[in-house]
């Protein structure tokens, strides 16, 4: 995606489809947060099934996946300003266009991605 305006709707749109998804999971977790509030239920003997614990966790991880998402795609939004989306971060080569189509958000040209994450600074 070399086109900076292309890229930024592309990004714009995910961004928006992510925040919503985030509002909704926090609803969501309110809602089960405030019905089982002052509730007495025995999540070890519970006769359903899943515990409330458990869909508590589910919904936080959910959640939490959400609010990464929205924060990835806020950092590219600010590599498309800075003029530095779609290049990757470690080696500098343009990321190859099919890729951000498919992962809008990439930082990596697929050489490095597959090489794995990059050691943390300061580490050898």
């Amino acid at each position: 995606m070399s086109d900076p305006a292309a890229a930024r709707r592309t990004l714009e749109a995910l961004r928006q489809r992510a925040v919503a998804r985030a509002a909704d999971l926090r609803r969501a977790f309110d809602a089960l947060v405030e019905a089982t509030e002052g509730s007495n239920v025995d999540d070890e003997h519970d006769p359903e099934g899943t515990t409330i614990a458990f869909e508590r966790s589910q919904l936080s991880a959910a959640l939490d996946r959400a609010a990464a998402e929205v924060a990835e795609v806020d950092a590219a939004l600010d590599r498309v300003t800075a003029g530095t989306y779609g290049r990757c971060e470690v080696c500098g080569a343009p990321i190859p266009a099919g890729r951000l189509t498919a992962r809008p958000t990439a930082t990596r040209c697929l050489t490095c991605a597959d090489r794995g994450p990059a050691p943390r600074r300061g580490h050898a």
